[in-house]
């Protein structure tokens, strides 16, 4: 009894560390088992109209872009800017994909199996596929047999690696152009919906006509603003606070930082230029005298030596007469010119040779080798290769092609060195075989080119880059710099070791390079992490080594007062001297009261404008000035009108020459003309308009 009184008294304090006991565990429990909600939520590269985006989803759309892009333009390999540039198109692409969703959504829009496949495959083929290459016949077209057959070959059980990451690259690029014509088709549903909610109306059709019905031709005077200087008007600070309270709303502002900067190029230093010079003068004697000239090259030189013949338009121009005017064992150099130390020797001469070669082939695997001596037999006997290939290839792709392969160039990289060297050395028509690990190859010439004169050059060459000292010096000359530094103290230092300070401003968080300097986004996404005044460790920009100073970080919201001063301030200045103008035309008007005489007074001439009217994008050679050919448009006939405020100037007009257009009103050709110009720009201007009101959280600043 006494220990459970004893416990009883202390019921209070044990359901209090009962309590905490177990709270402490619920809450570990919770973190433990929610740890994964909190990586998930660090890996939200953006929320689009409430749906989360992954990095994985983003960075999956990224790749398979620049696979789309790779095999649109042949290319193997993307520099920096367009790097940044597909970036920046898929976010584009998300953006507008997620927002259209949500909004056919709700009016209950979307793109059927049928309709998508009538698009991809049927009778109406959309125009992005009709435009691909990768689906053209020889003569360039669309070719729906091509498609057809591309299609087929995404379902083969590929026979090698090599040929599984072909077809999941194929199956990749047939989703990215699948899932765009959907967001097309759905595009336009929505376009053609809300289209008929805007439109001209009779209203707008009569408008329009008497915009352009009546034309005048006008005779000016204009005296330029520049003739009164800026110092002639005086601006207060009130009048630019005004002036930028009343247009306030025109300074909103997306979030964005500027910096200076201080560069500091790796390049090469003297010491490397030297040891250049000794490695070339080193191996020059044995590059003249070496029986393994090859070997030679392929171990020392930046050019390595594959045997290719040069033409006249391929050969290093620094060597083209060299190499086309000398003969076999002939070297030139050494040679210094654009950093690089150069040598070269004529390896052969007199040759002539095709360029491109057009080639099919039969695949066997394997099992199938014993049938190739039979194959080949048949071919040369007059069997159709097209036919044989198709039952025999395992190349699904080509084999339903014939076995054709296509035009490969010489040097052509991705292929095989031996099935490249010997194609070029056979006749048209002439077969033979390449066995490799994966099988054999039955292989034929169906075209060549026309020969042309090459040449076959082994090139010592050694361009003159950074060494890893020259580097490390480099690099310790901008930490130098960048420790205990203060922006106070910034600029002084630089100037005290004869550094350039650059600026950059209005830096955004989607800025991807940081003015002319590579790989920079680095940059942008520290400047976004730190406050005013802040001073970087050194960055490595891949050929410069930069350290930065925030000098500006400005939320999102309004342009300050001080940003846009100078702007105001131009603003007023030139309200001002209209103003002066105005005045002293008048008054020169009263004197002078014909445009002739006001023209000599000001020692000008009289310009004329012809066929003005109020639909007008243009006044003569005068450029845009809206004011002047509204006000042109409804003067009287052959009076002189007061001074206008323009653009450029003040202007002093006088109208004559009217002309009616005779066509009459035609109400259903004016609409219809009304609408086709808003066809053009109001998709742009729909999904615009849904982006600027649509919630958006960009966190790719967190990730690229």
């Amino acid at each position: 009894m006494a220990v459970l009184d004893k416990i009883r008294s202390k019921g209070i304090l044990l359901v209090g560390a009962v309590g905490l006991a177990l709270l402490a565990f619920i809450v570990g429990d919770f973190l433990n088992s929610g740890s994964s909600y909190f990586n998930k939520s660090r890996e939200v590269v953006a929320n689009i109209v409430g749906e989360d985006i992954n990095i994985k989803d983003y960075s999956a759309a990224i790749e398979q872009m620049t696979e789309v892009y790779k095999i649109e333009t042949g290319k193997s390999e993307l520099n920096e800017e367009m790097t940044a540039q597909l970036r920046t198109s898929v976010w584009e692409s998300m953006v507008n994909e997620k927002i259209l969703n949500a909004e056919a959504e709700k009016l209950g829009l979307a793109v059927s199996p049928d309709e998508l496949s009538d698009k991809l495959i049927g009778n109406n083929i959309h125009q992005l596929i009709q435009q691909r290459r990768s689906f053209a016949g020889e003569n360039g077209q669309f070719s729906r047999a091509n498609l057809i057959q591309f299609l087929n070959s995404l379902e083969q059980t590929p026979a090698n690696e090599e040929m599984k990451q072909q077809i999941s690259k194929a199956k990749s690029y047939w989703k990215f152009w699948e899932n765009t014509i959907k967001n097309s088709i759905l595009q336009e549903k929505y376009t053609a919906l809300i289209s008929k909610a805007v439109t001209a109306n009779s209203l707008d059709a009569k408008m329009a006509y008497q915009d352009k019905k009546t034309s005048v031709n006008v005779a000016y005077v204009v005296q330029p603003y520049f003739l009164i200087s800026d110092s002639a008007v005086k601006v207060s600070n009130s009048d630019i606070k005004d002036r930028y309270n009343k247009q306030k709303e025109q300074y909103k502002q997306e979030a964005n930082c500027g910096i200076s900067y201080v560069s500091f190029p790796i390049k090469p230093l003297p010491e490397d230029y030297k040891e250049a010079e000794t490695w070339i003068n080193k191996l020059s004697a044995e590059f003249k005298t070496s029986p393994d000239v090859v070997g030679l090259v392929n171990s020392n030189s930046d050019v390595m030596f594959t045997g290719r013949g040069y033409s006249l338009q391929t050969v290093p121009a620094s060597l083209k007469a060299f190499a086309f005017g000398g003969k076999t064992g002939d070297i030139v150099g050494p040679m210094f010119a654009n950093d690089t130390y150069t040598m070269a020797r004529i390896m052969e001469s007199g040759i002539m040779q095709s360029d491109s070669v057009k080639l099919r082939h039969i695949f066997l695997v394997e099992k199938d080798i014993v049938k190739a001596d039979s194959l080949v037999a048949a071919i040369n006997a007059g069997g159709d290769f097209a036919a044989l290939a198709k039952k025999y290839s395992a190349v699904k792709q080509t084999a339903d092609n014939g076995g054709e392969i296509g035009w490969l160039q010489d040097g052509v990289q991705g292929i095989d060195k031996e099935i490249i060297t010997t194609a070029f050395l056979k006749a048209t028509n002439e077969v033979f075989t390449i066995k490799n690990a994966q099988g054999v190859q039955i292989m034929q010439v169906m075209e060549k080119t026309a020969a042309r004169p090459k040449v076959k050059l082994a090139i010592l060459e050694r361009k003159v880059v950074a060494s890893s000292k020259s580097y490390s010096k480099i690099y310790n000359d901008a930490k130098q710099f960048a420790v205990n530094l203060t922006s106070d103290k910034f600029e002084k230092s630089a100037k005290d070791k004869g550094y350039v300070v650059r600026p950059a401003m209005d830096i955004l968080q989607t800025t991807e390079k940081v003015a002319d300097l590579p790989q920079s986004r680095k940059i942008v996404q520290w400047a976004f992490k730190s406050d005013k005044n802040d001073v970087s460790d050194v960055f490595d920009c891949g050929s410069v080594f930069v350290v930065a100073l925030t000098t500006e970080v400005n939320k999102k919201g309004y342009r300050s007062l001080e940003k846009v001063t100078d702007q105001l301030k131009a603003e007023i200045i030139k309200d001002k001297k209209a103003e002066l103008m105005i005045s002293n035309l008048s008054a020169q008007l009263a004197k002078n009261p014909s445009l002739e005489a006001l023209a000599a007074s000001m020692k000008d001439s009289v310009k004329v404008a012809n066929a003005v009217n109020f639909s007008s994008y243009q006044f003569g050679a005068a450029g845009m000035e809206p004011t002047v050919i509204g006000k042109a448009s409804v003067s009287t006939l052959n009076k002189i009108s007061a001074p206008i405020k323009g653009n450029a100037g003040v202007y002093v007009i006088r109208t004559f020459g009217k002309q009616d257009n005779p066509q009459p009103f035609d109400v259903k050709m004016e609409t219809m003309q009304l609408n086709s110009r808003m066809s053009y720009s109001l998709p742009y201007m729909i999904i615009q308009d849904l982006k600027d009101k649509a919630d958006i959280t960009d966190n790719r600043l967190n990730f690229f």
